[in-house]
């Protein structure tokens, strides 16, 4: 029989890495171990991944490099089906390694993988810092 696919919501990630709130970290972690083991797929989207680093970022105050590890150590959970994931790892790395808001890293990968010829911004700064992606400010 083929395991269950279930939504797994943000505030999860955030209580297992974080453990402010104990017991529901171990609760998670007994989640964790039952996907781990096959007996679910636990199924998140880009938007979890951008709650978490906000998250992390900005409720928590921890360091770029930290939440860098942490989202890495999320999405390289077994069981877990991460929509995009190859995309997210690449932004995950940019939002550290280039000090690049997170979902302007996500979005850049984003348009890399379809091999779109430029974004339309008035951000061009953050965009500016990567490779393979042209930007055009409107008007100008």
């Amino acid at each position: 029989m083929e395991a269950e696919r279930v939504f797994a919501d943000t505030n999860l990630f955030l209580r297992y890495l974080t453990n402010d709130v104990p017991a529901q970290a171990d609760a998670v972690e007994r989640l964790l171990q039952r996907a781990s083991a096959g007996e679910i797929v636990l199924v998140i989207n880009s938007l979890v991944i951008a709650e978490i680093v906000w998250t992390l970022e900005s409720y928590y105050g921890l360091p770029r490099d930290r939440v860098k590890e942490m989202v890495l150590a999320t999405l390289n959970t077994p069981g877990l089906e991460v929509e995009e994931g190859d995309l997210l790892l690449q932004a995950i790395s940019w939002y550290a390694d280039k000090n690049i808001d997170f979902v302007d890293a996500a979005n850049a990968s984003w348009i890399i993988a379809r091999e779109l010829p430029f974004a339309y911004t008035f951000d061009a700064k953050h965009f500016s810092r990567l490779e393979g992606i042209s930007v055009r400010v409107p008007g100008e």
